[in-house]
This record gives C-alpha cells, sequence and structure tokens, in this order.
C-alpha cells in the first residue's frame, strides 16, 4: 500500500485524485492533505480519510479545522501557512506527494519533500517553470522520480516509455485552443471574465481555465516539458488539437510518432503517476473511435494569444526570466478574474515586467521568491 500526501487537497486536481484514493481504496492511504480557506471540505476529508497530518494556509481555516479535530478527538497534527505544507510534504509515513497546489507556493514544499526522499507526482507547473534548473537538480541529487501529471506530461511520459535508448526528434504538446480559439484581437478586447472561464473542454479551477484561455497555460507547459524532458526549446512544438483526444505525441528521430489518447479526463493521468510504472484498472471513461468523427489540428496563433511566445521567450532566455513570466501572469489573472484589468492587458502587463526586470541571476530559492514578491508588488502597485 501507498501513502500519498495531496498539497492543494481541495481543488480540481485534489478532488480528482482523492476520486482515484476512493477507487483504489486498497492500493492507497491518505496520510496528509492541505488546503487554503476550504475548511469544510477538508473536514469532510478527514471524517472520510483520517489523514495524520492537515495543513491550511489560510488563518481562520486553519483555527477552524483544529477546534473541529480537537472537539472531535481525532488524533491529526494540524498546522498553519507554508510550514505546514512543509510538514505534509516530509512526513515521514508517506511516499508519494501530489503537488496541486496553484502558482509559486508549491515551489518550496515540492523541494522539501525531494529532500525528504518523496516521490514527486506534479501538477503544480509552476514549480519547474520558475526553478525548474534547481528542483531537477536537486531530484536527481536525491534519486527522487518526480511523475508528470498533467495530462500533455502524462501523455509525453508514456510515449517515451520503453525508448530511453532511442533519439527524439521532437515533442508534440497538444492544446484545445481555449475557449476563443480562432477569435481576433478586436473579438478579445470585450472578452469578460465569465467568457474566459468557459473552457470547451476540461474542468479546471479559474486560474488555470483562464491560462488555458490566454494560451499562457500552454507556455508554462513547454517550459515545464523542458526541464521534465531535458529538450530543447527547438524541439517542442505546439500544436492545437481542439478535440482533446490526442494529448501529445513523442517524434523519433525515425520520423515515427508515438501519442497517448484518451478522453479529457485528469483521473486517468492521475492514477498513471501514482500506480507507476503500473497500470490498474480503469477509473475514467474510454474512447470510442466508431463514434469519433473527426481529429483534426491548427498551428497556434501567436499574434493574437502572445502569452504562448512570451512562454518560449522566457524559457530561452532562461535565469530569473520564467519566474518573472510566472510571477506577472499570476498576478495579472488574479486582477483579471477581480475585474481590474481588460483581459488583453494580461498579456501586456507581463511583456512589460519581462522588459523591466533583471532576471540574470542565479536561480535559489531565495532569489526565486525575492524575484516573485517584487513584481507581484509591482503589479498590483500599478495596476489594481
Amino acid at each position: 500500500m501507498k501513502n500519498i500526501a495531496i498539497l492543494g487537497a481541495t481543488g480540481s486536481i485534489g478532488t480528482q485524485t482523492l476520486e482515484v484514493l476512493r477507487f483504489h481504496k486498497d492500493e492507497f492511504k491518505l496520510i496528509g492533505v492541505s488546503a487554503n480557506r476550504s475548511a469544510d471540505s477538508i473536514i469532510t476529508i478527514i471524517k472520510e480519510f483520517n489523514p495524520k497530518v492537515v495543513a491550511m494556509t489560510d488563518y481562520d481555516a486553519y483555527n477552524k479545522v483544529l477546534d473541529y479535530c480537537t472537539k472531535e478527538g481525532y488524533d491529526i497534527e494540524v498546522y498553519f501557512g507554508i510550514e505546514g505544507l512543509n510538514k505534509v510534504a516530509t512526513n515521514k509515513s508517506v511516499d508519494t506527494v501530489v503537488t496541486s497546489v496553484v502558482g509559486m507556493i508549491g515551489l518550496e514544499p515540492t523541494l522539501n519533500a525531494i529532500w525528504a526522499g518523496k516521490t514527486i507526482a506534479l501538477a503544480n507547473k509552476e514549480t519547474l517553470v520558475v526553478a525548474g534548473e534547481l528542483v531537477m537538480e536537486e531530484a536527481r541529487k536525491n534519486n527522487v522520480n518526480i511523475l508528470p501529471v498533467d495530462s500533455e506530461h502524462s501523455a509525453i511520459f508514456q510515449s517515451l516509455q520503453g525508448n530511453s535508448m532511442n533519439k527524439i526528434d521532437k515533442i508534440l504538446l497538444t492544446a484545445s485552443g481555449g475557449p476563443f480559439r480562432g477569435k481576433d484581437l478586436e473579438y478579445l478586447e470585450k472578452v469578460s471574465v465569465e467568457d474566459a472561464l468557459k473552457h470547451p473542454n476540461w474542468s479546471m479551477g479559474p486560474k488555470i481555465t483562464i491560462d488555458s484561455s490566454t494560451l499562457m497555460n500552454k507556455g508554462l507547459e513547454v517550459i515545464e516539458a523542458h526541464w521534465l524532458f531535458d529538450c530543447d526549446y527547438d524541439k517542442i512544438e505546439v500544436v492545437v488539437h481542439p478535440q482533446s483526444v490526442i494529448h501529445s505525441m513523442v517524434q523519433y528521430e525515425d520520423g515515427a510518432i508515438i501519442a497517448q489518447l484518451g478522453t479529457p479526463d485528469m483521473k486517468l493521468p492521475i492514477q498513471y503517476a501514482l500506480n507507476y510504472p503500473d497500470r490498474k484498472s480503469n477509473i475514467g471513461g474510454t474512447l470510442d473511435f466508431k463514434t469519433l468523427s473527426k481529429i483534426t489540428f491548427e498551428t497556434p496563433d501567436l499574434k493574437t494569444f502572445k502569452c504562448l511566445e512570451l512562454a518560449f521567450r522566457a524559457g530561452r532566455i532562461g535565469k530569473l526570466m520564467p519566474c518573472i513570466l510566472n510571477a506577472a501572469n499570476e498576478a495579472c489573472v488574479s486582477l483579471f478574474l477581480n475585474k481590474k484589468i481588460s483581459y488583453l492587458e494580461i498579456a501586456d502587463i507581463v511583456e512589460e515586467c519581462m522588459n523591466n526586470f533583471d532576471y540574470n541571476k542565479e536561480v535559489t530559492l531565495h532569489s526565486v521568491n525575492n524575484m516573485d514578491k517584487e513584481v507581484r508588488d509591482y503589479v498590483f502597485n500599478k495596476y489594481e
């Protein structure tokens, strides 16, 4: 039986991970969970799974969960803040840490989990975006596996199995195109928050849904793929595939392409990561090729959706530039969701930050945290 901790247990990936644990209840035990404000959801998880350790990053939510555990007699360690995330990630009983918190906050507990020798089921793409060099080096030093949970990176990972001796020509990273595929800048000038939250294929949290609509999500995945698979940016190609059936592909030097196909259901890559290297009984639906009418591909529109081009640019520049990109984007998405800036301003402000901040510094936990704060403060102070 594998012991699991989930950072971000009440978000989209976290709740679907819980579904996987329920489905394979004889295979896994939930040891630790974390959340931000969702105290009631965590209490429900406590009632069902009785974990050993819980962390909340909102103080009122922390007190509510602590009071509940005390009154009900649960022998559970309850922690607050980043210290709590680190406690969950490094608990001695945990084998695998599912890192599904959204944003930069996932970096420190992921590094601590690596230093503690835990297997990482990585759903927090920002960890590799802002500090990929550092994270992958520490994983190598500590002989820790980082198993991708993102559907696209899981597809690439699966397409690489059994081919360690074969040379890759390129990675083909698929994108649905989001809700505004085919639209022009004039259309995007009028986009509302409600419009941007309507993804055609996937059910995700608000931040990732907005990132998907701007193609920033795909840009962050490009940087993540660079670090996960040690692949040069010139060998990573983004292909728009509206049906979300082919989750990504690998082309080898002989021209052969191996792809992973499946329904747009995040439980499938979650299950693969948790059970790796084994495959277990199907938790999600399966494709019916008799009813699949078409599979199409398009070239992404980098002029209209310039966040993707900005991400490629940041990745190629390296050092702290991806951190600047990510911090600016996280701040801008928050401002957009709160109706403080327009949709098209997201990319413009990200580019402004990339042009204004000094990226040429060594990537350390300290330098990343400092740069992240500087960029966020700049964006919020200027545009909020």
